[in-house]
């Protein structure tokens, strides 16, 4: 298969793993790092070009990871920092980058920092947090006061999540060198960047709210660090904003913050064809000169896109992949979405999840191996990789029919974008200059007189004058 072009995730596959539910290599029924490194092959023959994993840092899991207790060592459940090298280093052996979600805002109470911050007023990290004499009414995203008061300093703490996660004070020089420091810890062991949560709400002023300002000043300066690197290390935002005119303000300039800012505008447009139209035309439009759009239509906060937006219906989940897959830019799959995976229904003796997420998190299901009493239950309501594999008309075989497409074809990696007039429901555009890619979102059938010759369709056929109802192909124009 052909490669993208540098820098290596403009146009790329890049795949989310969710590392206690991905592998598991002991059978401790929690998904680790060399689990990980053992399926590393499944990756590469698919096609995917680099794996984002969610938090692997020491935690103690009030948040799942997103509470860290210390920013340069690996969680013991996952395995150590040896362990996390040679996923690395076996990883770009096969061509595929790792990317490492980092978590900036806030830590565990159980940080070093934390610890000392609320020892005493007059501790020499006390202002790396955001302290206050007084609390107002501000909630928490998690419910509740976002301030809570400390008996042994009698002041209250700010955080914009669980009690357990407080704030830290990046008006505060120091806060930013400690993280500089992160940065560099990590790029020198050759990871490939990260995934910075929550990005558009990491510096806060008084009384805690976000200070954007301050907020570019920042990733500027990161984005200063990452160009130091050859290659160039990848900053991949968390903008979880629903304005598009405010999201794409992280991209700078397109050359001096964000590389990718993720599109929530995107991934909420549901499976409706204007709606899907009109985010992308506009995001094509607002994106400084030389940014890349990035995609996904699931993650690990919000409900799997088969269910949904796809009714659970493979057809309109191999549509969605089409959409994905076919726009110009970087997609993000997670894991199992080349599977069509469900949500799960988690029964509530076995729910974990401060904010109901668990259902999104489930154990992958591989099928030539068995996972030993899961730390969350294994979904039973999808076929599992082995099976798919196996099997010609399988929604994995078809996504990787589409990545092996998308790889080999310039038009699918570096192409422009540009829509293309059609009927209700039915949403087409080109890439490039000699491909194109239509869809019917809707339950009519819809002639179609793009002409060209047919490389793929989501229903296998060969008729590129018409769309099934639910139907996407991939067409080479002549």
């Amino acid at each position: 298969m052909a490669r993208p072009r540098q820098p290596w995730w403009k146009g790329a596959l890049l795949y989310q793993i969710y590392p206690r539910s991905f592998a598991d290599s002991n059978d401790d029924g929690i998904g680790d790092l060399p689990g990980v490194r053992a399926r590393l092959d499944y990756l590469q023959w698919l096609g995917v070009d680099g794996i984002w994993l969610n938090p692997t840092f020491p935690s103690p899991n009030r948040d799942w990871g997103y509470d860290v207790a210390d920013y340069c060592g690996v969680h013991p459940d996952l395995g150590t920092l040896t362990d996390l090298d040679e996923l690395t280093a076996a990883a770009a052996e096969r061509d595929i980058q790792v990317v490492l979600d980092l978590v900036p805002a806030h830590t565990s109470d159980r940080h070093a920092w934390f610890r000392e911050s609320r020892s005493a007023r007059e501790s020499p990290r006390r202002d790396w947090y955001i302290w206050r004499d007084e609390a107002d009414e501000q909630q928490s995203v998690f419910g509740g006061n976002a301030w809570t008061h400390d008996e042994a300093t009698n002041q209250y703490y700010h955080h914009l999540f669980l009690p357990e996660q407080p704030d830290l004070n990046w008006l505060n020089r120091e806060v930013r060198d400690a993280f500089e420091d992160i940065l560099r810890f990590w790029f020198d062991r050759g990871i490939a960047g990260f995934r910075i949560d929550v990005v558009h709400e990491i510096v806060k002023d008084p009384p805690a709210r976000p200070n954007p300002p301050q907020i570019h000043d920042l990733l500027r300066r990161w984005r200063t660090l990452a160009n130091d690197y050859e290659p160039e290390r990848l900053l991949l935002g968390e903008t979880w904003l629903l304005d598009l005119h405010e999201l794409v303000t992280f991209y700078g300039s397109g050359a001096d913050e964000l590389h990718l800012a993720l599109n929530f505008p995107f991934m909420f447009a549901g499976l409706e064809a204007a709606a899907l139209v009109d985010v992308v035309k506009r995001t094509e439009e607002l994106l400084p000169a030389g940014a890349t759009p990035v995609w996904a239509l699931s993650n690990h906060d919000v409900v799997r896109f088969p269910t949904r937006i796809c009714d659970e219906n493979d057809a309109k989940a191999r549509c969605a992949l089409l959409l994905l897959l076919g726009l110009r830019g970087t997609s993000v799959l997670y894991y199992g979405d080349e599977l069509a995976m469900r949500q799960v229904a988690i029964p509530q003796e076995r729910v974990l999840d401060v904010d109901g997420r668990d259902g999104a998190r489930t154990p992958m299901p591989w099928g030539d191996v068995e996972w030993r009493d899961p730390w969350l239950p294994l979904g039973d309501n999808v076929a599992g990789v082995a099976e798919q594999r196996a099997d010609p008309d399988s929604v994995l075989t078809f996504c990787r029919e589409l990545v092996a497409l998308r790889r080999s074809r310039e038009d699918l990696t570096t192409g422009g974008y540009a829509s293309i007039d059609a009927g209700p429901g039915v949403w087409c555009w080109r890439r490039g200059n000699e491909t194109a890619i239509a869809l019917n979102l809707s339950d009519t059938p819809a002639s179609l007189e793009l002409g060209g010759e047919m490389l793929l369709s989501t229903a296998g056929r060969d008729d590129p004058s018409s769309l099934e109802p639910w139907e996407g192909i991939v067409l080479a124009l002549t």
